[in-house]
């Protein structure tokens, strides 16, 4: 009998050794060692994307925070679309144009902060998402990231 899994989370913090359980996290979930976006027999869900949850922040984003790897539907992205029309969230959309994931995330997270930082934002630090979404998967060839920042 195949499974999935809802989410999977860690505790980590965005030091060079934090950094390194992320990535790490995130292959053994593209490889389908971790089962959410492939069941336990490596078969892809149709309709399931990994969104990646900040939460349980123990100051900022210089300390500790849990890092949730939730499988989402079109739905959770249409409920977070009305958060940020209620002023609840602030979304942010980085593109690569050259496909690297890692380059279009960190474009938006020093995006948000240096609006923190210059005062434009006002992080509540509850709960944020992240949604990165590879080249090959997208209409336009490039790689996207979308950031949505919970605000007070």
């Amino acid at each position: 009998m195949a499974y999935t899994l809802q989410e999977v989370t860690i505790r980590t913090n965005n030091s060079e050794e934090g950094t390194k359980k992320i990535g790490e996290i995130w292959r053994d979930i593209t490889s389908g060692k971790l089962p959410i976006i492939f069941d336990t027999a490596h078969t892809f869900q149709q309709g399931v994307s990994p969104v990646s949850k900040y939460s349980n922040y123990s100051s900022d984003e210089s300390g500790d925070y849990d890092l949730t790897i939730m499988a989402v539907t079109v739905d959770f992205f249409q409920k977070m679309e009305t958060a940020v029309s209620k002023g609840l969230y602030k979304k942010y959309d980085e593109t690569d144009e050259n496909g690297e994931i890692g380059v279009c995330t960190r474009k938006a997270w020093e995006k948000v902060w240096l609006e923190q930082k210059s005062g434009n934002i006002k992080r509540s630090f509850a709960e944020d998402y992240e949604s990165t979404v590879p080249s090959e998967y997208t209409k336009d060839g490039k790689s996207h990231c979308y950031l949505y920042i919970a605000i007070q």
